[in-house]
């Protein structure tokens, strides 16, 4: 099936600029669930031909799109519709954890994990002495095999016995482990992508991204993590419920 068979065409009464419809067909064909996460939008070449337009005019309905958050490009294999996940700041929770409340499977490409010494900013997050034991995780986390977020831990040495404990998720080991952290304090900023960062999340360099910095904590009160994460600002929203009470 042709794409504009799905999303429909221009309209002759329409007096918009055409790369303005072309972005509202794939609006309100998302919104309407004809395209759906995950759904691949033709190559630029290929709507420009189906649409009688300029390549700039389907390049320019595209970008925006993308500014949105409806769309989103993988380097190297295309455009395609935003799977966009809700992290609610209410709840401690991992990324395996708010990936299956969504019905999305989470895996991990290990970067590295390795135990070794806190060096002096771990020491002061985590409260621990020059020269303790710690144990490093840093990884790409995937959401139905989309890469969403870039995730570096360091753990404190008396929680985890080993790295390999860590197999899929890290909330999960820690809590097998009886170190399950009860409270963390988060911070949440704006980031661009550097070029080592957007090559591993296969997006541009400067692409929008969101980092949050978490120091949690046991529950007789001592730091056990320290997690920087980069996620995609186009594929996530941060919620938090707010009351008066």
């Amino acid at each position: 099936m042709a794409f504009s068979d799905q999303v429909g065409r221009f309209r002759e009464d329409n007096p918009s600029p055409l790369y303005l419809q072309l972005q509202q067909l794939i609006r309100d064909a998302i919104s309407s669930e004809v395209l759906t996460p995950g759904n691949a939008i033709p190559p630029e070449r290929d709507l420009a031909v189906e649409y009688e337009v300029a390549r700039i005019t389907v390049r320019k309905a595209i970008v925006g799109l993308v500014e949105e958050g409806l769309l989103t490009r993988r380097r190297g294999a295309g455009t395609f519709v935003t799977g966009r996940v809700e992290k609610s700041f209410s709840k401690l929770s991992s990324f395996t954890e708010d990936m299956a409340a969504r019905g999305r499977k989470a895996s991990s490409s290990w970067i590295s994990r390795a135990p070794g010494q806190v060096n002096p900013e771990e020491a002061m997050m985590l409260g621990l002495s020059p020269g303790a034991p710690v144990l490093r995780f840093a990884r790409i986390r995937f959401a139905d095999d989309e890469a969403m977020a870039l995730e570096f831990s360091t753990i404190a040495g008396y929680c985890l016995s080993s790295v390999d404990m860590v197999q899929d998720s890290l909330y999960g080991a820690l809590e097998k482990a009886g170190n399950r952290p009860v409270r963390a304090l988060q911070r949440l900023r704006a980031v661009p992508f550097g070029s080592e960062h957007a090559k591993m999340l296969g997006v541009d360099p400067g692409h929008p991204g969101l980092l949050i910095e978490r120091r949690a904590f046991l529950r007789d009160g001592r730091p056990a993590e320290v997690t920087r994460s980069y996620y995609r600002g186009d594929a996530y929203d941060f919620v938090a419920e707010l009351s008066d009470i």
